[in-house]
């Protein structure tokens, strides 16, 4: 029983830092702390992974969102910020907070509605089964996918580089 409850005291841990990291992005004025937050929405989604079962996606989460896509907005945040520049050239000006509050609760009514409607077939999966079988699937029907995406970021990095030289 003492393990049970532990166990869900975790998972509720992991699911108060995510939601607390989402909303530390959404109040947020200054774009570089933003990312710092969506870093800790990133490990929070990490861990709820893990309770989930399934370590592989948690695995890829750290990997792609926190090793690869986080890291190159920070790194395209630092490029693209000019010494030159005021001292709050980072600050964002976001509507009122009311009405991003308002839209992330409608946002999440609707979630929780479509989630309550969704029905699982419960006929598990073994665990390399369906690990091989995404591994196949990346690498033949969504091949082209991925190479879009990686030329995305190619581009984004490339253009944070443009930006940030010196006009010389």
């Amino acid at each position: 029983m003492t393990e049970q409850l532990f166990t869900d005291l975790v998972f509720w841990l992991f699911c108060l830092v995510t939601v607390g990291g989402a909303v530390y992005v959404l109040l947020s004025n200054h774009v570089l702390y933003a990312a710092y937050g969506l870093l800790v929405v990133f490990l929070g989604v990490a861990g709820i992974f893990v309770f989930a079962g399934a370590e592989f996606v948690s695995a890829a989460q750290v990997m792609i969102y926190v090793g690869g896509i986080l890291v190159l907005l920070i790194f395209g945040i630092m490029l693209s910020s000019r010494r030159k520049a005021r001292h709050d050239h980072l600050k964002v000006e976001n509507a009122p907070r009311g009405t991003g509050v308002l839209i992330a609760g409608l946002l999440g009514a609707m979630l929780i509605l479509l989630g309550s409607r969704l029905a699982f077939s419960g006929k598990p999966t073994g665990k390399w089964l369906a690990v091989k079988s995404l591994g196949f699937s990346l690498m033949t029907n969504y091949v082209v996918i991925l190479e879009i995406i990686g030329m995305l970021l190619l581009m984004a990095l490339i253009g944070a580089t443009y930006l940030a030289k010196d006009d010389q």
